[in-house]
């Protein structure tokens, strides 16, 4: 990889987590109130891709030429809904409601950017959770406040550990950045 800067452009703790995982060297950028706006008719699993290219667009002035900019986003699918980040906790108990007991897609879509070229690509990972109580959910929400994180959960957390009983895919994917495809990508890029 002969890039002289790597950049996240994420607030996210995990996903700065999970890029320290490949060992390499990257900078946090973060840019306020990017608009995340996405066209209606727009197929669920293509959103993720269509806002992790909207978001690199927004740092295109700034990159030096020997400088690669990495950009994600994470959405969970239910049916043709697309989950979002609650905004409070009767939306996080509705979204958890409607996950219990179902296989939902978790797709990321990431953009890979440099001044020359752009590559985007996505993950799609299926999670299938047991029937969850309304005593887990409350507790769930309480504990640990997931309201920075699509479809209300992190796999990672205790949710996680109790109520995912299948997986198909990436792990890492779910909690918001496939690395082990991004290496791949980073490698032939």
């Amino acid at each position: 990889m002969n890039f002289k800067q790597i950049i996240l452009a994420s607030n996210s703790p995990r996903r700065k987590e999970l890029l320290a995982g490949l060992d390499i060297d990257f900078t946090i950028s973060v840019k306020p109130d990017i608009d995340e706006t996405y066209p209606p008719n727009l197929a669920p699993r293509e959103v993720p891709v269509y806002l992790a290219r909207k978001k690199a667009q927004a740092y295109m002035d700034e990159l030096d030429h020997q400088e690669l900019l990495i950009t994600a986003d994470t959405v969970v699918i239910v049916g043709d809904e697309i989950l979002g980040k609650p905004c409070d906790d009767d939306e996080a108990k509705r979204m958890l409601t409607l996950l219990s007991g179902k296989t939902h897609l978790v797709t990321t879509g990431v953009c890979l950017a440099t001044l020359r070229k752009t590559r985007t690509f996505s993950v799609t990972t299926q999670v299938t959770f047991k029937e969850l109580t309304a005593d887990e959910i409350n507790y769930y929400i309480l504990k640990y406040r997931p309201f920075d994180k699509a479809g209300a959960y992190g796999i990672q957390e205790w949710i996680g550990y109790i109520g995912v009983t299948n997986l198909e895919g990436s792990f890492y994917n779910v909690m918001g950045l496939p690395v082990q495809r991004i290496y791949q990508e980073m490698q032939s890029f």
